[in-house]
């Protein structure tokens, strides 16, 4: 498990764009769970949509593809040094809104890792119902 204070420390990710808050289960290079507490003081429910606040999509994929970075650095001896760098999504859907007071479950598993490549699956659970998900393909870079 791991807190705020462990994934600011291997995240390069500051607000307002870090988006997992917590790690509940890891397996380097294998597995992980993550969570995503979404709040009505983030910063784009300014805009999205006022009057009827519903988090971005294209942040939804970037909190999952942040669960998955993390998953990645765990792999590397020197994750201070890395950073994750996302070369596609494919098979994205979006299940259902997520507002204000939702926790958002990040589920994902790595479906081929070699060298600094891999693809991975994620799904995003509210409630235990899924509201995201997508496959990835990324690459770990030397910063």
């Amino acid at each position: 498990m791991m807190d705020m204070q462990k994934i600011l420390e291997i995240m390069p990710h500051r607000y307002p764009m870090l988006l997992v808050d917590r790690i509940l289960e890891i397996e380097d290079g294998k597995r992980i769970v993550g969570i995503k507490n979404v709040t009505i003081n983030e910063p784009f429910f300014q805009g999205h949509f006022p009057g009827h606040p519903v988090m971005p999509g294209v942040l939804l994929i970037e909190a999952m593809g942040q669960a998955g970075g993390m998953m990645l650095m765990g792999a590397f001896e020197d994750p201070e040094d890395k950073v994750v760098y996302f070369m596609g999504f494919d098979k994205a859907k979006f299940r259902r809104p997520v507002v204000p007071g939702d926790q958002v479950r990040f589920e994902l598993e790595m479906l081929h890792f070699r060298g600094r490549n891999c693809r991975m699956k994620g799904v995003g659970y509210v409630d235990g119902k899924p509201v995201v998900e997508a496959e990835m393909t990324a690459r770990v870079m030397d910063k």
